[in-house]
């Protein structure tokens, strides 16, 4: 868990009612997650999280908070932000979603419904599969442009910053396959790929369930503080990379990784530059995540209880993307 900014429950209560939300009976902070500092707050309407943004700034954060607005009004399963009463001044830089707390920007969402899967199965990949897909077709016509702060420009100003914490042949390793995503993004075939806002964070964590493990209902999708426009492709292919692999060696799981695709394609079926270029952006997606863990790993910031993820996890990805790439 991260905590970097300590919330007391006074200035909880003082968001809460800002946002109508009735008096506050509870507060803890949340399990998980390493960029933000995230609560649990419980009024009398209800379970709700609470959300400082460590990095992300007033001028970023509508953006995300206003995509996670729109996907739940097309009926898409996310967490919905909450927005301040009739009257209530807003501070610089906010607006009707958008708060201010301990002088830093913040978030009042809905608490989903279920638990996450850690062990799943084909039937909660392919929920996932087609929740995805009905996201991307959702978002569609949203009109506010963020890139993916995450992407290639972020990689490349990256690695040279953890290649130095790095033996020889991982170096060699990040040093190839960085040359070879630059080349797939200067690409024609690359350029033809369909584009919008995707959430390109889609772990297990980020995912709920209700039902049983036979026949799961997926909730919701959260966590979209890494959100931005880029390749739908590259989106599905960060999924895949953990719904549908074995951890310990990141080997894929072929039939979690067809039950995901087939369900994906179900709403939205690929294009053909997208099958193609699929076993190129699955790589893509478990270097960005090895060049991010290893930043975390390597550079790490003070917080309450902040454990950064290990970064040889996607390494092993990427070198088994690259040995055996998977084909639609």
């Amino acid at each position: 868990m991260a905590v970097y900014t300590q919330i007391t429950d006074e200035q909880a209560r003082g968001l809460m009612q800002a946002l109508g939300l009735g008096p506050l009976s509870a507060l803890r902070g949340i399990e998980g997650g390493i960029e933000n500092t995230n609560y649990f707050a419980t009024t009398d309407q209800g379970e709700w999280v609470l959300t400082v943004f460590e990095r992300l700034s007033h001028a970023q954060l509508p953006f995300y908070l206003h995509l996670m607005k729109h996907l739940a009004e097309h009926g898409v399963p996310v967490p919905e932000p909450q927005a301040k009463r009739a009257g209530v001044r807003r501070g610089p830089g906010e607006d009707d979603i958008l708060h201010t707390l301990c002088g830093k920007p913040a978030a009042v969402v809905n608490r989903l419904r279920g638990r996450s899967e850690l062990a799943p199965g084909p039937a909660h990949c392919a929920a996932v599969g087609q929740m995805l897909a009905r996201a991307h077709l959702a978002a569609r016509d949203y009109n506010r442009h963020q890139p993916n702060l995450r992407g290639l420009s972020w990689w490349n100003d990256t690695a040279p910053v953890v290649l130095p914490q790095l033996g020889a042949e991982q170096a060699a390793l990040m040093r190839t396959e960085l040359a070879y995503q630059n080349h797939v993004a200067a690409s024609s075939a690359y350029a033809a790929l369909p584009r919008g806002p995707v959430h390109a964070d889609l772990f297990r964590d980020n995912v709920m369930f209700e039902g049983s493990v036979e026949q799961p209902v997926l909730s919701g999708f959260f966590d979209w503080y890494f959100a931005g426009i880029d390749s739908w492709l590259f989106d599905l292919a960060v999924a895949l990379n953990d719904w549908a692999i074995d951890l310990p060696s990141g080997r894929a799981d072929d039939a979690r990784g067809q039950a995901l695709l087939s369900a994906y394609q179900s709403v939205r079926p690929l294009t053909d530059a997208e099958r193609r270029l699929l076993p190129a952006l699955l790589r893509a997606g478990a270097l960005r995540f090895w060049l991010s863990r290893l930043w975390d790993w390597h550079l790490p910031r003070e917080a309450s209880m902040l454990t950064p993820h290990d970064p040889g996890h996607f390494e092993r990805v990427l070198r088994q993307r690259i040995a055996a790439p998977l084909l639609p």
